[in-house]
């Protein structure tokens, strides 16, 4: 207890910065991934209602619909284009300064939704979502590559791991502030809406007494000084000239003084196993099957014999089971390493897709079944949580040194965007055809991925970025080159 006391103390300006970076950052985007879900009913008779009023007749069904779908797509189109843009933004103006302009806006996105209704502009709720994408581009990528900049080897797992603590917490409380007792009724929809201003505002107000990451100050800024101060605030203040050092070994290492662009990363031999890493984590994490869990739960309860009004509760707990299982990982991932957790939780999400398969096809012809799909479904929720859930983004961030992260994490959130979008569109249709036999596939998908990550994934606990860097030298360089056209990256790296 004392030792945990003690490091709270030491590290405390690193654990609130964790919290100012998560309300502003992945927060916003687990918030308007399920905010959308709660007050959609009352949005659409709003688009009726305004409809009627400019033409004078009701709205069709098939135009409502294709409305509807440009509301909600429209945010991951702006999360798409903020992804984009941020490896150029941050490398030229550092990752706090793109964070407090990007907190401005949500304020917009606030202000047109709050006001839709009086104007009676459905096109003002469109724009606000592409911009709250914009916002929650920005904030995917920023927040994730400013955790892996700002903690010790020793907080590293922890730090990384709020990432997906906080997209949780967002999908959570966009759930709970949809409840019909807070915000979830007709009249209250264009303040849930816009309630993601609050937490831009609270970052707005307190980002600014914190530091840039002491990596940037060093090895971008040259701010050797700086950084000395950055890692004393937020590490305590002790001798830190051992962390100095090795990045300035890390900066030594670079083939050139300057940040990856992306184009620049997909051609670079020294990190193409990172590479093939980073595509097969975010690839099964958007194909695992949780949406399609999220989806069928409500079935389930249905079958389950819970009343209609107990349902949205009880896919709240299902929530809550994931944030529960994200935190808890987020306190043992530093003991257990990222490796042990992953591959123990896709062990067990496999396990339990086959028996929801199994119970869910079986439901009809025993009472008693379709109890065992609610107990299933809680499982592979917690086992997604405390595996793939809380460590990938993990895994993603420090699988790549400095000079590689922003490029490599544009990567992971253009396949991020463009899977929730195509799964957005294209999973009714797969539910529609195959039912319960799609959680098959997802099956198959994490199968292949986690014997393929099982073999070739090295544990990145407690290790620098020149010693991560040197694991992956052994599939990058197979076949060691002749000297003369050795890379001086992997000599480097090799003498350490």
């Amino acid at each position: 207890m004392s030792s945990w006391l003690k490091n709270l103390l030491q590290y405390r300006g690193l654990f609130m910065l964790i919290f100012v970076l998560g309300i502003g950052g992945t927060f916003q985007y687990g918030f308007h991934i399920s905010v959308l879900n709660s007050p959609s009913r009352f949005v659409k008779t709003f688009i009726n209602g305004t409809w009627i009023h400019r033409y004078q007749l009701p709205i069709t069904e098939s135009s409502l619909r294709l409305l509807w779908s440009f509301i909600v797509s429209s945010y991951c189109i702006g999360g798409l284009l903020g992804s984009l843009g941020t490896g150029y933004l941050v490398s030229r103006y550092g990752k706090k300064k793109c964070l407090l302009c990007s907190d401005l806006i949500p304020f917009v996105g606030a202000l047109l939704v709050g006001l839709s209704s009086t104007a009676r502009s459905f096109e003002m709720i469109l724009l606000a979502r592409f911009l709250y994408g914009i916002n929650a581009g920005f904030g995917l990528n920023i927040h994730s590559q400013y955790a892996g900049e700002i903690a010790d080897k020793k907080t590293r797992g922890f730090t990384n791991t709020s990432i997906s603590i906080f997209v949780t917490t967002g999908k959570l409380t966009g759930q709970i502030l949809g409840l019909r007792e807070i915000l979830g009724i007709e009249s209250m929809w264009p303040l849930l809406l816009s309630a993601s201003g609050f937490c831009a505002l609270a970052q707005l107000l307190t980002l600014p007494f914190f530091p840039e990451s002491p990596p940037y100050l060093l090895m971008e800024k040259q701010d050797k000084e700086g950084c000395m101060q950055a890692l004393k605030q937020l590490w305590g203040d002790r001798d830190h000239q051992k962390e100095i050092d090795e990045m300035l070994r890390e900066q030594a290492a670079r083939r050139s003084g300057r940040s990856l662009g992306v184009l620049e990363l997909l051609k670079e031999r020294s990190m193409r196993w990172q590479l093939y890493m980073l595509l097969a984590l975010t690839i099964t994490l958007q194909l695992c099957g949780i949406n399609a869990i999220y989806f069928y739960s409500v079935e389930v309860f249905k079958a389950a014999g819970f009343h209609e009004a107990q349902i949205p509760y009880l896919t709240i707990g299902v929530g809550v089971c994931e944030s529960t299982s994200v935190i808890l990982c987020s306190l043992v991932v530093d003991r257990f390493g990222r490796r042990v957790l992953l591959l123990s939780g896709y062990a067990s999400m496999v396990l339990a897709l086959g028996l929801l398969t199994l119970t869910i096809s079986l439901q009809t012809m025993y009472t008693w079944m379709p109890y065992c799909s609610v107990i299933v479904i809680f499982i592979y929720t917690l086992s997604f949580g405390a595996g793939p859930g809380a460590t990938t983004m993990t895994i993603n961030v420090e699988i790549f040194s400095q000079e590689a992260r922003a490029a490599a994490l544009v990567i992971v959130g253009v396949i991020n965007w463009l899977g929730l979008a195509i799964i957005g569109m294209v999973f009714p249709f797969i539910v529609a055809t195959i039912e319960q036999y799609c959680f098959l596939t997802f099956l198959t998908i994490i199968t292949i991925c986690g014997l393929f990550l099982y073999f070739y994934l090295p544990e990145t606990k407690g290790k620098s970025a020149l010693e991560i860097r040197e694991d992956f030298n052994k599939y990058n360089y197979r076949k060691p080159p002749s000297k003369d056209r050795t890379p001086e990256i992997y000599v480097i790296s090799t003498r350490l």
